[in-house]
């Protein structure tokens, strides 16, 4: 899952947005932004943030000062531990082509002391999109730890995973009728890349994203089978 790799895989699929969301860490985002320059694919920084409650959210920006922002607000909220490689695996950070700039030593495979609803609120604060992560998943997803989208949070969308067919998603979780919903590959390997959600947009930005996730200006979300 090396930068040029990533975009020339995004290129096969035909895909014309994505976002890098790394586990509680957003500096592999730059690299795959540059990686993408002139290529015609468009590339959001963010985060797949753990919250207090295991939660997975993901924070998506537009710009890598926005990312590095969340970033050092995240990072003051993960408990001083140091990352096991051989338990959890080394956590590398590499540059453009892929050659490794350093290891990142802090232990990211674990939860932030940020609840929930403040995560959400901050996100929006620094000029992001939360939306709930694989929603539907066991480890980790909103309605397995939850039970249901609380009333009045202000998520973007919510994401199912790729194992939910689309027509069956409000069938099988009825608590997500009414949101718009995205789905993505999730994907921790070039193979698991996929092409999943299309989207009518004027421009593929993070504030086009939001118009098409609220239906507004003409702009549409649709998931693909």
């Amino acid at each position: 899952m090396i930068p040029p790799l990533i975009v020339r895989r995004a290129s096969e699929l035909g895909l014309g947005l994505i976002a890098i969301t790394d586990h509680n860490m957003t500096e592999n985002a730059g690299a795959v932004m540059r990686a993408a320059e002139g290529s015609g694919l468009t590339v959001l920084p963010g985060m797949e943030l753990q919250t207090q409650e295991e939660v997975h959210l993901l924070c998506l920006f537009e710009t890598l000062d926005q990312a590095r922002a969340w970033q050092a607000v995240v990072d003051d909220h993960l408990p001083a531990l140091q990352n096991n490689d051989e338990f959890f695996g080394a956590q590398f950070i590499v540059d453009e082509t892929g050659d490794l700039v350093r290891q990142d030593e802090q232990l990211r495979l674990t939860s932030a002391a940020i609840p929930l609803d403040e995560a959400v609120d901050r996100v929006h604060d620094f000029g992001g999109l939360p939306i709930a992560a694989h929603v539907d998943r066991q480890a980790n997803g909103l309605l397995t730890i939850l039970g249901f989208v609380p009333p009045g949070l202000p998520l973007a969308a919510l994401e199912i995973s790729a194992r939910v067919p689309p027509d069956e998603a409000t069938r099988r979780y009825p608590q997500v009728a009414g949101w718009p919903l995205i789905c993505s590959g999730d994907a921790h390997r070039l193979s698991e890349m996929r092409a999943s959600t299309l989207l009518t947009l004027a421009s593929p930005s993070l504030r086009e994203l939001a118009l098409a996730l609220s239906g507004a200006d003409d702009r549409r979300v649709k998931l693909l089978p």
